[in-house]
């Protein structure tokens, strides 16, 4: 079942729950409710929610105990909590520790239902993700990705060769590595070779051996890859760089099954299925004769396409989760996750680099970290993001306006009058004004005296 629309309310108040149910569900939630701590993690032990919303008060363990389990069982499960006056410093001290958010009883149900949209966009919790081992390493609850894998799993089990495309840093190795997991050659073994970071008179050697003698330097006999690899399987990564005169015996290879060492006069008969990778364009590069047609569709009988890190935002919470977990435990540190500003700074960033620079991003800021907590700053440093915030023309001239409001009445004490002839405004227009940036003149007048001269105008 998916969890995607489905929430977990916990609280001992009756009415609260049947009014939050009433009101979440016609915003199109699925809600299931709880009146304790205990109950709850019954419930999300048979069926884990996207979200949690929790009173902090309840009866018998509390909604911070919750809180703490909820943590140390799901991390990336996002937790509201819901508080009263008195308990607000502990909810403040939740949501240093992870907590996604709290809102103070009466709250704002606007505000509820906003906090709600943005938890879930930012770290939904997918309960598929990591059931099956063979794509253990691929993290992802994204459709884009969902149909990457379905089509890698149907055919992990044939033999046919796979071209994987993307660009830097999507993960390519990785897909390979867990095709070769789902396939009926699992046990055997999986080799992979960068054929654009190895020199040109090398790669020979290193793919297909040599022996004794056959150039300077060779002092033994020494298998190259293809036989490391027998019975498994063998990736061909950055496939699009390799040098011609080696595609035609590559293509030899492939067509007779079988591999001639550098200076041997024998050939020798290998198994292994080929998969490859490139974030070339290799149609341009067989219209430029830089790639030999004929070993393209012999490497291409089926292609996968990986996309870009852009493209699949709804990863990019689960990724940073997932990578700061394995991180911090290496580095031995206690961190327990982004706040959420953080959280929404990696979202929206534009990660040319993909999957890779995210990782670096993370590990950055993990290594940095003197918080439990990895706060924005640490976040738009490690991504070289200006400490200006840049806002847009009418996010800037609403906030100028309310700034200017709020020093005319402080410097007023809150006479609506005083100010509103300091703006050269009449007091209806400037009345309006402070009713739309929700200003209250009361609250600026420092004493009795100030609220009776101003009833008197």
């Amino acid at each position: 079942m998916s969890n995607s629309r489905y929430l977990l309310l916990v609280d001992d108040d009756a009415d609260l729950l049947r009014l939050l149910s009433l009101r979440l569900t016609a915003n199109g939630y699925r809600v299931i409710t709880a009146s304790s701590a205990e109950a709850a993690q019954a419930q999300i032990a048979i069926d884990l929610p996207a979200l949690v919303i929790s009173d902090i008060r309840l009866p018998g363990k509390d909604g911070l105990a919750l809180f703490a389990e909820i943590r140390a069982q799901y991390p990336a499960l996002p937790v509201i909590l819901l508080t009263a006056h008195g308990t607000i410093p502990d909810a403040v001290d939740a949501t240093s520790r992870g907590a996604f958010a709290y809102l103070t009883k009466p709250y704002d149900a606007k505000i509820l239902l906003a906090k709600i949209a943005q938890a879930l966009s930012l770290t939904a919790v997918d309960a598929d993700v990591g059931d099956e081992a063979w794509r253990q390493e691929l993290i992802s609850r994204s459709p884009r990705m969902a149909e990457v894998l379905s089509e890698a799993r149907l055919v992990a089990v044939s033999d046919a060769s796979i071209l994987i495309r993307g660009d830097s840093g999507t993960g390519k190795e990785l897909l390979a590595r867990a095709i070769h997991r789902a396939s009926r050659r699992a046990k055997a073994p999986f080799v992979a070779v960068n054929c654009a970071a190895i020199p040109e008179q090398l790669l020979e050697s290193e793919l297909f051996g040599h022996v004794k003698g056959a150039f300077t330097g060779a002092v033994e006999h020494r298998k190259g890859l293809f036989q490391a690899a027998n019975g498994g399987t063998l990736f061909l990564d950055e496939i699009g760089d390799m040098p011609l005169p080696l595609q035609v015996k590559l293509l030899r290879v492939l067509q007779e099954r079988t591999v001639r060492q550098v200076g041997a006069n024998d050939v020798v008969a290998v198994d292994v299925r080929i998969l490859s990778a490139t974030h070339c364009d290799l149609d341009e590069a067989m219209a430029t004769g830089s790639f030999r047609e004929d070993l393209y569709y012999r490497l291409n009988v089926v292609t996968l396409a990986l996309p870009p890190l852009a493209e699949r935002r709804e990863d990019i919470a689960l990724l940073a989760n997932h990578f700061l977990q394995a991180i911090a435990e290496r580095y031995r540190k206690k961190l327990n996750g982004f706040a959420g500003d953080a959280l929404e700074a990696l979202t929206k960033a534009h990660w040319p680099g993909n999957v890779r620079q995210l990782y670096n991003v993370v590990e950055q800021v993990c290594a940095l970290s003197t918080a439990p907590l990895i706060s924005l700053a640490l976040v738009q440093r490690a991504l070289r993001v200006p400490a200006l915030e840049v806002l847009r023309y009418a996010e800037a001239k609403q906030r100028f306006e309310r700034d200017y409001l709020i020093q005319l009445l402080k410097l007023t004490d809150g006479n609506v009058t005083d100010a509103a002839r300091l703006a050269d405004r009449n007091r209806t227009e400037f009345y309006r004004l402070l009713q739309k940036n929700g200003l209250d003149p009361q609250l600026f007048r420092g004493d009795e005296d100030g609220v009776a001269a101003e009833r008197q105008e």
